[in-house]
Parts: C-alpha cells; structure tokens; sequence
C-alpha cells in the first residue's frame, strides 16, 4: 500500500494590493502549494489563529498595521510560522532590520519565480529544522525530567537504607552499653531542634542530624569491662574510655557521606572553654554540630533515668545548662536551646514515646495477622490430608 503524501504546506499572503496577492497566489498554487490570502496585518492573524499556517510572504508598507509590525506580531503569537519580506525599495538598512527581528528572508517587489520558490523552500527547510529540533528538545527534557525523577527515588531510597542502618548499629550499640532507650534518637530530636532555631537547615542539618546519631560509635572499640563496669573508673580505665571519639571518627570518617558528622563525633566531648577532649578545643574550634550536641546529650542525661539514680526534671536541667554557659556550652547554642522552652522540649521526648509505641502497635498486629494466615494455612493443609 502506498504512502499517503503529506499535505501541500499552507502559505499566508499579505498584500494590500489585490492584484499582488492574486499574482504570487496563482504562481505558488501551480507549484504545489496551498494558499490563503490576507488584505492586512488584522485579517493575517485572524487566518493563523484558525488554521496551522507554516509561512507567511507579507508586504511591507501597508495602510495602518505594517509588515513590521505583523512580523512582531507573529513572532510573538506564533513564533513556529517564518516570514518573508516584501518591498519595493530596495533598502539595506530596512532588509536588515527585518532580518534582525526575525524574517527568514527579504525581497525586492515584483520578486522573480525561482527567487521567490527558492526562498520559500528555504524558510520551510530552516522551519523543519527548528521544529524537529524543539520536538527532540522536549524529548530529552521529558527524559531528564523522568530521570531525575527516578535519581531522586533512587537517592531517597539509598538515603533511607544509609539511616535504617545508622540506626540499627546505634541501637545495636545503646543495647550494648545497656543505654537507656532510645538515648541516641532524642539526643538527635533535641541536636536537630536547636540547630533549626539556630537557622540551621538543608543538608547541614541532615549532617549534624547524623553526627548526633553517631556520637558514640567509637565505644565499640572500648572493652567491655570498661564501658560496662559498674562503678568508678581507674585512672587507665578512664583513658580507655577517653579514647572513643578517636576509635568513632577513625571508623567512619573514611566515609564520604559521613566526613562532616564524623568531625562531630571526634569532637562531641570537646566544650567551650577549652577543658573537654581529646583535643582540648577551644570556643568556636568547636564543629558547631558538636557544640549543639553538648546541649542536647546533657538534656537527654539529666531527664532520662539511668539503674543508679532517676532522672531529673525538664526545669533542673535547663537551669543546669544555663549555669554551665560560657563554660561548659556555647552561649550562642544555649540561647537557641532556652528559646525553645520547657513545654517543647518535653514534647519532643512525649512524641517520640508516642511513634514507638505506634511503631510497636503496628508490629504487634502485622505479626497477629501472618499468625492467623500460617494457622489457617495448617488447618487447611490438615484437612486436604
């Protein structure tokens, strides 16, 4: 079966003189094309707006709206349809400003038949062109756009996976030091809180987010008679234990993702006034996710009850923190952490109780569920038998 040919493209005539636009409109009929004629720059726009037009041919000096004028108006209402000049002077200067605001061509009146067909296949060829070329730019921004949609998921997803095991090894790692629980996800709650009121956000926070989380992952290289024991530490013991923000950052720094929170983790134990460790530190040589965490961990240990002693009041504590500031606590995090508020801060410690004890509910019962469907499925089994 043969190819159906496409349609002949439609070229728009503008002329004032009738006798003009009847004269190119027969020739370029007999050559194949489709035309439409137009008296002025008005009915031209009218005709483009009710039907695909590829080419406009348009005179340039005409009663009122002139073909300048259409010209613009075309560029900016239809800028796929390409127009060719036409004048009867022959004006360098007003060739080039046609050209400049976007004609395809300029030519002189009466124009000769094969200048006239050689431009127009011109303007056609250049509008193929342009045409395929927006049509593949869309193409591949559609592309890009589904891509970036697919590295976004891809990347939340690795994300996810990234803090699901941080998480576990913490978990891991509190169950170890029979830490109370969940100390390293509040002290993290508290950390991020105060950074945000600081006006820390984006990715920085994310960072110091995990820096928080991963405080104490050294410990893993601390023996267990020295993390576990349960009274006083020696003076050897105590330079053991001193040893975990080293053991912590030496772990994860290798890390890329995790090089800023490890610079947290090497220095958590540091404080303002030069007395912490492992480097004694001073002031703002203190990462700032670090100097954040030191108000949040020591909340999280006055409140949270440990087997020798119960935790203390929301109230003791934040006055705690406040007597210890310019020594102990960067007076910039402390202010942040006093803008808060007594109420806040409890109920960020109310609502994480709250998510785990969702969290647990939810497992309770997906777990009920899979135990009726393996009863069912063994009684069925026992009746087929």
């Amino acid at each position: 079966m043969e190819a159906i040919p496409p349609p002949p493209p439609r070229v728009l005539i503008v002329d004032d003189d009738e006798s003009v636009r009847d004269v190119i409109s027969v020739l370029l009929r007999e050559e194949g094309y489709h035309c439409a004629v137009a008296s002025d720059a008005d009915m031209a726009l009218e005709l483009a707006e009710a039907e695909d037009t590829p080419l406009v041919i348009s005179d340039m000096k005409m009663p009122g709206k002139d073909g300048l004028w259409l010209l613009e108006a075309f560029r900016d209402k239809h800028p796929d349809t390409s127009v060719i000049m036409l004048t009867g002077y022959g004006d360098t200067e007003q060739a080039v400003d046609c050209l400049r605001r976007g004609a395809v061509d300029y030519l002189l009146k009466p124009p000769k038949l094969t200048d006239l067909i050689r431009s127009i296949e011109r303007a056609l060829a250049k509008r193929r062109l342009e045409m395929a070329r927006k049509r593949y730019q869309k193409k591949l921004e559609r592309k890009v756009r589904d891509r970036t949609t697919e590295l976004r998921s891809a990347l939340k997803d690795v994300s996810t996976t990234y803090q699901n095991t941080l998480l576990a090894l913490v978990t891991a790692l509190d169950a170890r030091e029979h830490e109370t629980s969940d100390h390293s996800q509040r002290v993290v709650e508290y950390t991020v809180a105060i950074a945000q009121r600081m006006g820390i956000k984006g990715p920085e926070l994310d960072e110091i987010g995990r820096g928080a989380l991963l405080h104490d992952i050294g410990k893993i290289g601390v023996p267990d008679a020295v993390l576990l024991k349960p009274g006083k530490l020696t003076p050897e013991e105590w330079v053991e234990m001193r040893k975990h923000p080293d053991i912590g950052f030496s772990m994860i720094a290798p890390i890329p993702f995790l090089a800023i929170p490890s610079q947290i983790v090497l220095s958590h134990q540091e404080r303002w006034d030069g007395r912490g460790y492992p480097r004694g530190l001073k002031g703002n040589e203190v990462h700032i996710g670090a100097r954040i965490f030191a108000v949040a961990d020591t909340l999280d240990a006055m409140t949270s009850d440990r087997p020798y002693r119960k935790g203390t009041t929301f109230a003791n504590a934040i006055e705690e923190i406040k007597r210890c500031s310019g020594t102990q606590f960067d007076p910039e995090v402390v202010s942040a952490f006093l803008d808060i508020g007594e109420a806040q801060l409890i109920k960020i410690k109310e609502d994480m109780v709250a998510r785990k004890k969702q969290r647990l509910a939810e497992a309770t019962q997906k777990a009920l569920a899979a135990a009726a469907e393996a009863e069912a499925a063994k009684k069925a089994l026992e009746g087929a038998n």
